[in-house]
């Protein structure tokens, strides 16, 4: 193959493999977070200490009781007298060990329902009950002598996680994700190799992967942060802000761990090869050894006079 054309196919594939190793990175965490149910629990278990995340649950939680209080007309004279009972007793409850583990709980339940909605072929919505937080609560009160606690309703509260009308596209994108989880990391790595292998100049191909992959990440951690924007500007006004924002960070951690990995090792990769080669140039050359002449002739063995 003639060197123009061998260099030409090699930028090209080291280009395709330069963008396609953060887009990998990102199908593989979106299948990974959708399919994983403990590697998800474990991504939002932290948030049960998150300041916002507790006043929001508290809020909600509080307001949901109350709410389902109003519907019993033996239970709607005690709103104003228990209501901020209520709400203090959910705050303090969000500090326990017990919240704890219902938010743990509560995450596997919700995950775990989505999952099954994305692999179900019904259209319908995905819920989640309400009922076993609201009788802890319930519980607390009743401990801390509340007055009227235990006329406290524990209603199933089905809150909705996914609408049903949601469900069509967001099973596409589930299956497109399955595929390209896998085959986009592989590709990317695939064609890397191949660029490198055909370049006539390894050595510059090699920077040029390692200079796209670094920038390759840098732009997904430029495009999670975009997203985190428009992620909080498109909720609405009832929804916690900074509640919304712990939730996306614990979300999209790995992410952004293996974007600054991709940046890192991009950088590294290509700060070595220049670095030896620049060794490699300033090496002083060996000195030749003059070539070696014929051998001189050996001196005849003096002729001995016959007698």
């Amino acid at each position: 193959m003639p060197s123009p054309l061998r260099s030409a196919l090699s930028a090209l594939l080291i280009a395709v493999s330069c963008v396609l190793a953060p887009l990998g990175a990102l199908a593989a965490w979106a299948t990974h977070s959708l399919t994983d149910t403990p590697a998800y629990v474990t991504a939002m278990a932290p948030l049960a200490a998150d300041p916002d995340v507790r006043n929001a649950i508290a809020d909600t939680l509080g307001e949901g009781i109350m709410r389902e209080a109003d519907r019993r007309t033996d239970v709607r004279p005690m709103h104003g007298q228990v209501a901020p009972f209520v709400h203090d007793a959910v705050r303090s409850f969000t500090q326990t060990e017990a919240f704890r583990s219902a938010w743990d709980a509560g995450n596997r339940a919700t995950h775990e329902a989505v999952l099954q909605a994305l692999l179900d072929e019904r259209d319908r919505p995905v819920t989640v009950d309400l009922a076993p937080v609201t009788a802890r609560v319930k519980h607390q009160l009743a401990r801390d002598h509340v007055p009227l606690a235990n006329r406290i309703p524990v209603a199933h509260t089905e809150v909705a996680v996914l609408p049903a009308g949601d469900l069509g596209r967001l099973r596409k994108g589930f299956h497109v994700l399955e595929v390209a989880g896998f085959w986009l990391p592989s590709a990317a790595v695939v064609f890397a190799v191949t660029g490198i292998a055909v370049a006539v100049r390894r050595r510059r191909a090699i920077t040029a992967t390692a200079l796209g992959t670094a920038l390759g990440g840098a732009l997904l951690a430029l495009t999670l942060a975009i997203g985190r924007h428009f992620t909080l500007a498109d909720l609405p006004d009832e929804v916690s802000h900074p509640a919304a924002g712990a939730v996306y960070d614990a979300l999209t951690a790995t992410l952004r761990t293996v974007s600054w990995l991709l940046f890192t090792l991009g950088l590294t990769v290509a700060l070595t090869v220049w670095l030896t080669r620049n060794v490699r140039l300033r090496r002083p050359p060996r000195p030749r050894r003059p070539p070696a002449g014929p051998a001189p002739d050996a001196a005849p063995e003096p002729t001995r006079a016959r007698a």
